[in-house]
This record gives structure tokens, C-alpha cells and sequence, in this order.
């Protein structure tokens, strides 16, 4: 059986090939990143070929015909006909959606209706469904979504404390997002526990991040809510802040509340405060020179993670463990280490030099917390959920 996983973002396209046999195998990965932008480039790797270089394209529809036609030429696949299944990663599904299904015309139409609470992700999520149905008229389509791995979560810790309405007839409640990638590094640590009930608090720490506290491998809690924006501070995003504050601003300003919008979330995190970068590669090294910002924005970076990963240790009465992922995550020992390094009486004790070493366990050995830093595989992730929609579907 071949699977096509198809994930698309705001500005960029993965798409992979997986084998399964007696497991799941990626034959092929390819990235596009900077789709309609002066930068994009396209990054691919097989057992056969490595690349990457500049590229330009105008959109998401154009960047899959690319993708297939370098799958083709580069051997990973015969035929488009080879492919079994595709899996398409769907950021929001809203509470219609809680485990994958088949798309059709009905579930098309309700992903469109949706949209307008995912402006950023659903409608490149639509169109490359759309598009590729040029290329798989009879194929079948799964969806997988970004959302279903929090539809466990509990109404006491999904809704807001606004009037009831708001939910019944606007849906308006915490969704949260990055499941797929929560799901993938939880069941990795269930694994390395052997413990399928264990408590675990994943932090899935990039551009983009978020915190969700599980059991057994189910949501109890997350920290983005109705939209991305909420929670821990991130690379452009502020996170939560006081609600009372875009009153304020909207009035002292006179800015649009569209305006405010794309300040909050392209404006604003750890490239706010540390008027460097998004990115914490440059933030750190300016770190290192002593400019005084950018050691402002590790701190509080560190300081959001620390509050959330403390008010998870509440609400579970305590973690087997502590999973990092996602590019920072993975990489930045300098925030892992300060966001854990008061957590001592919790039973959380990092050790250094594994930390800096980013190793897979990186907790003393008698810390009764486990820390892991475990690579998430969105792509490994979708198939996996394809493969399985398909043998329950038998």
C-alpha cells in the first residue's frame, strides 16, 4: 500500500510517500516553503535524491503539480495510480470532526463554513484537496485533523466564562491546535514509559507553539484556544494577554480591529521584545553579545512555558513526564533549561549536560519526571491515521 500525505500551511506545502508493509515507511519527503514569495524554495529527499534549491511559485495548486511531477521524476513513485490513499492534514474541524474521515462533497461543504475561524490554514487546506483531485478522481481522501486530538478535552476546560451563547450558537470555545504533532510525540513517549496511562505534558515549542497536558493519551487540557493566538508567547504571536488591553488599544490607536489582528499575530512575541527576530537562533546569539532584549525575550519565553507546564503538573497531580518537540523545542537547551530549572520540587530535575547535548532523555536519573526531546513527524502521523481510517473502513 502507498499513502500520499498532503500538509499544507499558510505558505508551504509537505508532501510524502509512505510505504506500508509491515510498517510505514517514508520513501520521500518534499518541502516548499515561501510559496508565492520571492524566497520559496523547495527542499526534497529520497533514498535516491537530495535537493534543494530556489524555486518560484505562485500557489499552492501550483507548488502540488510541481511535488507530484518531482515524485515521478525522481522514481520514488511509478504511476500516480501506485497511491492507495491520500491523507490530507486539515488545521480546523471544528466539533464536527473528532477522528478522520473520508472527504465528500458534504464534508467539503462544512470544511468551507469553517474556514472563517481558520482564515490562515483551511482555505490552502481546501484548495489542495481541490487540486488534487485533477490528479485522483477515484483515489480515496482522508482528512486528519489538527483539532480531533483535543475533542477529549473536558467543557470545563474548553469554554470561556462568557455568556453560554457565544458557544451554542457561534461555537465559540477553546479548540486548540498542533495535535497532530501532540499526538505523534505522546504515543513515542507512552512508548519509552511503557506505560499506556501514563501523565504526560508535551510542549510543542517553534514559530508557532503550544502546550497540552494528556493521560493515557487523551487531552485534558491545551494551551491555544479558540484560535492559535492564545497561550504561551511565540515567535510573532503575543499569547494571551489581557482582553482589556485591545479595547485599549483599538481605542487610544484608532486602528482597525484588522489591523490589531495582524499586530498580535505577525507583530508581535518574541520578535516584539526582542526587536531582533522571529527567530530564536538570532535572539540567542545576540544573547550571547549581552544585548539586553534578547535576553529579555529567552526569559520570558521561558517564563510562559514554566507557568503553563506548572499549571499542567496541577491539573494532572503530576507528570510522568515532560516531552519537547518542534524546531525550538528540540534545539534551544538554554530555554528547556530555564523553563524547568525551578521545577525542582515537582520532581522535575534536568540534567545539564544531556540537556546541552539534546539527547533523547535529558532528566537526572533520579528526577521522577522523565524529560524528553522527541522529533515530531506530522507526516509519519497523517499516514499512520489514513492507514488506520482505511482498515477500520474494511
Amino acid at each position: 500500500m502507498i499513502i500520499l500525505t498532503i500538509n499544507a500551511g499558510s505558505s508551504s506545502l509537505k508532501i510524502s510517500i509512505f510505504e506500508k508493509k509491515k510498517s510505514l515507511t517514508e520513501k520521500a519527503f518534499i518541502h516548499i516553503d515561501g510559496i508565492s514569495k520571492k524566497n520559496c524554495h523547495i527542499l526534497y529527499n529520497s533514498k535516491t535524491h537530495e535537493f534543494n534549491q530556489e524555486i518560484e511559485i505562485k500557489n499552492h495548486s501550483e507548488a502540488l503539480e510541481i511535488g507530484l511531477f518531482t515524485l515521478l521524476e525522481s522514481e520514488a513513485l511509478n504511476s500516480l495510480e501506485d497511491i492507495s490513499a491520500i491523507g490530507h492534514r486539515i488545521v480546523h474541524g471544528g466539533e464536527l470532526y473528532k477522528e478522520a474521515i473520508k472527504i465528500d462533497k458534504d464534508v467539503l461543504k462544512n470544511l468551507e463554513k469553517i474556514s472563517s475561524i481558520a482564515p490562515l490554514h483551511n482555505p490552502v487546506n481546501i484548495e489542495s484537496y481541490k487540486e488534487s483531485l485533477k490528479y485522483f478522481k477515484k483515489t480515496p481522501q482522508i482528512a486528519i485533523f489538527d483539532t480531533a486530538f483535543n475533542q477529549s478535552i473536558e467543557e470545563k476546560n474548553y469554554l470561556y466564562a462568557i455568556p453560554k451563547f457565544f458557544y451554542k450558537d457561534h461555537k465559540i470555545r477553546k479548540y486548540g491546535f498542533h495535535g497532530i504533532s501532540h499526538n505523534f510525540v505522546t504515543k513515542e513517549a507512552l512508548k519509552l514509559l511503557k506505560n499506556d496511562k501514563a501523565k504526560i505534558i508535551s510542549c510543542h515549542i517553534g514559530n508557532g507553539a503550544s502546550i497540552t497536558a494528556t493521560i493515557g493519551g487523551k487531552a485534558i487540557d491545551t494551551s491555544m484556544g479558540f484560535t492559535p493566538l492564545e497561550g504561551i508567547i511565540m515567535g510573532t504571536r503575543s499569547g494571551s494577554i489581557d482582553p482589556g488591553l485591545i479595547f485599549h488599544i483599538l481605542d487610544k490607536l484608532k486602528i482597525s480591529s484588522k489591523k490589531l489582528y495582524k499586530l498580535l499575530n505577525e507583530e508581535s512575541g518574541l520578535k516584539a521584545i526582542s526587536e531582533i527576530s522571529h527567530d530564536m537562533r538570532e535572539i540567542y546569539a545576540s544573547s550571547l553579545a549581552k544585548d539586553e532584549k534578547a535576553i529579555l525575550a529567552i526569559e520570558m519565553l521561558s517564563s510562559s512555558i514554566k507557568k503553563t507546564i506548572g499549571a499542567y503538573l496541577a491539573e494532572l497531580n503530576g507528570a510522568d513526564a515532560i516531552v519537547f518537540t518542534g524546531g525550538l523545542g528540540e534545539k534551544a537547551f538554554y530555554v528547556r533549561e530555564k523553563s524547568l530549572s525551578t521545577l525542582k520540587f515537582a520532581g522535575i530535575e534536568i540534567d545539564k549536560t544531556k540537556n546541552k547535548k539534546n539527547e533523547l532523555e535529558i532528566h537526572k536519573t533520579n528526577s521522577k519526571t522523565k524529560i524528553f526531546i522527541i522529533k515530531s513527524d506530522e507526516q509519519k502521523e497523517i499516514a499512520i491515521e489514513t492507514h488506520r481510517f482505511l482498515e477500520n473502513s474494511k
